[in-house]
């Protein structure tokens, strides 16, 4: 992609501490998702560190039952409300008005806003550890009647998930009118980048799903304080109707998770093979395919309570259905790189293992879409093996792989590509030694969610516990890599990558505070 009239100059900005409180800069405001979601993603990992130190052996070890379930609670919601979704709305911060031609989002105040939400929702949530009863220990899809009959831990936790939905709302309506407003001149819907047309449609599945995930925690509040009965069975309520209205929520935000993580591997590939992406207009009808169909799966993860054989068969082949789109993806990335010059520097490494590893993740939920076999599998180890392909090797490793990608853009600077492949391939091994074996410890029967288990459980276990350590270790070197990469190294170059093509690479390194006051035409 070519532009012509760059005006990309540098004009005085506040510094120190009022900067980042007071900044209405896309730059500024995706520069403090990231810290605050890699922040979120080493305290949750810690969080799950504890968890396998726990299930290292057999027997009750370090911590009680409750305490236990509070850890394995935190580290899912943080993981997922804390982290992932954060760092992804700092890259749509940070990338989407450099790769449209826009000066800034649309609504900078308001951007400024969504992202002061998250710390304060964080407070509520992380101090729930300390009041009294402890934070939640009912898992993270707030289940009924364990949410109903908690502490104050709950109340907060409650209260922080309101506060995370409605930065996500806020963020979503900017993205959307940032992207449908602010577009350069001669960039039709048609030629923006797959990482602003994922966004796109990720951004308004959260304005449609996360209101609903709001009524049903409120009606949780009700039920626990109000003398509603909604999903109090005692009372009349049903507490399944809760997993109906949470689920709705929930299948949705899978893909809202995943979606930007396919932009960026869409970006990443077409880079490094040194070839364009194959099959562009099809990758978009596939995302919108896939964002549509994730409305009607919602009850696979409902399979064993009681519903009708109808219903059952409904979901059931929904869920193979969205299989399609998926698959679509994954055929495009390869034919991209399918006779292409490929270099295999570290986003590129990461990029290749996603697809790997994602597919073994969709095969495992292809698996878990059967009604019998999901009804034996329902709650054991393997769903847990299921969605950690899924969500770290799709969605986390993706991310890593975007930071390297874009880093020499943002500092100037080009990480040490050695550590970097260090990195990876710590990440990569120590991910499937982690995740792998719970395929077995799920097949044979291992419940998850618990702190003790049978003796022929103990070596995958152990295995499991020993590949999470390195796991959590390799992520301080991706630490030290990113913060080295920031206080200085080799300049980038104001294109270190020769297959770039997209609009932010016509721009020096680092990007200028204040971009694209004169807007590019797109030739």
């Amino acid at each position: 992609m070519t532009a012509i009239a760059l005006d990309s100059h540098e004009h005085d900005h506040p510094s120190g501490i009022r900067r980042w409180l007071t900044t209405t800069n896309h730059k500024d405001i995706g520069t403090l998702y990231l810290c605050f979601s890699f922040a979120m993603f080493l305290f949750a990992g810690a969080l799950a560190m504890l968890v396998r130190t726990e299930l290292f052996e057999p027997g009750l070890q370090f911590f009680q039952p409750n305490l236990f379930n509070q850890l394995t609670t935190m580290h899912g919601l943080i993981m997922i409300f804390g982290a992932i979704m954060p760092a992804f709305v700092g890259f749509a911060n940070w990338q989407i008005p450099l790769m449209i031609g826009a000066p800034d989002m649309a609504f900078p105040r308001l951007n400024n806003w969504s992202f002061w939400l998250l710390p304060m929702a964080a407070l509520l949530l992380l101090g729930s550890f300390l009041v009294p009863g402890g934070a939640v220990a009912g898992g993270w899809t707030m289940y009924p009647p364990l949410y109903i009959q908690g502490g104050i831990g709950y109340d907060m936790t409650i209260f922080a998930i309101h506060i995370m939905g409605l930065s996500s709302i806020i963020g979503s309506i900017n993205i959307i009118t940032t992207i449908l407003n602010l577009r350069a001149p001669g960039m039709i819907m048609m030629k923006i980048p797959m990482f602003v047309w994922t966004w796109l449609i990720t951004a308004y599945l959260l304005v449609a799903v996360m209101p609903v995930l709001a009524s049903a925690v409120t009606m949780l509040l009700t039920d626990r304080h109000f003398g509603t009965h909604f999903f109090n069975a005692a009372g009349g309520g049903d507490p399944v109707m809760f997993q109906h209205i949470f689920w709705f929520f929930g299948h949705p935000e899978v893909y809202i998770m995943i979606l930007p993580a396919f932009g960026i591997l869409s970006t990443i590939i077409p880079t490094f093979s040194r070839k364009p992406l194959f099959g562009y207009h099809s990758m978009v009808y596939a995302t919108a395919s896939i964002a549509i169909l994730s409305f009607v799966v919602w009850a696979h993860h409902m399979f064993t309570v009681g519903m009708p054989a109808a219903g059952q068969l409904f979901f059931m082949y929904t869920t193979m259905l969205i299989a399609v789109p998926t698959g679509v993806k994954v055929f495009n990335w390869i034919a991209t790189m399918w006779q292409g010059a490929i270099s295999f520097e570290t986003p590129m490494l990461f990029s290749v293992a996603v697809i790997c590893l994602f597919t073994i993740g969709g095969f495992s939920g292809l698996v878990l879409a059967v009604v019998p076999v999901d009804i034996q599998l329902q709650d054991t180890y393997y769903v847990v093996a299921h969605f950690h392909y899924v969500l770290f090797s799709g969605a986390a490793m993706s991310i890593m792989a975007g930071v390297y990608y874009w880093l020499p853009k943002w500092t100037g600077h080009m990480y040490n590509e050695t550590l970097g492949q260090w990195h990876f391939w710590l990440t990569a091994i120590a991910f499937n030694i982690t995740f792998f074996p719970m395929h077995f410890t799920g097949l044979a029967g291992m419940p998850r969610r618990v702190p003790d288990y049978a003796l022929q459980f103990a070596e995958f276990n152990m295995i499991s516990s020993i590949g999470a350590f390195v796991l959590g270790a390799s992520q301080l070197l991706f630490l030290y890599i990113v913060v080295k990469c920031i206080r200085g190294g080799m300049p980038a170059g104001e294109k270190p990558w020769d297959g770039a093509d997209t609009l932010e690479w016509t721009l020096p390194s680092p990007v200028p505070y204040h971009t694209f006051e004169t807007a590019p035409v797109i030739r």
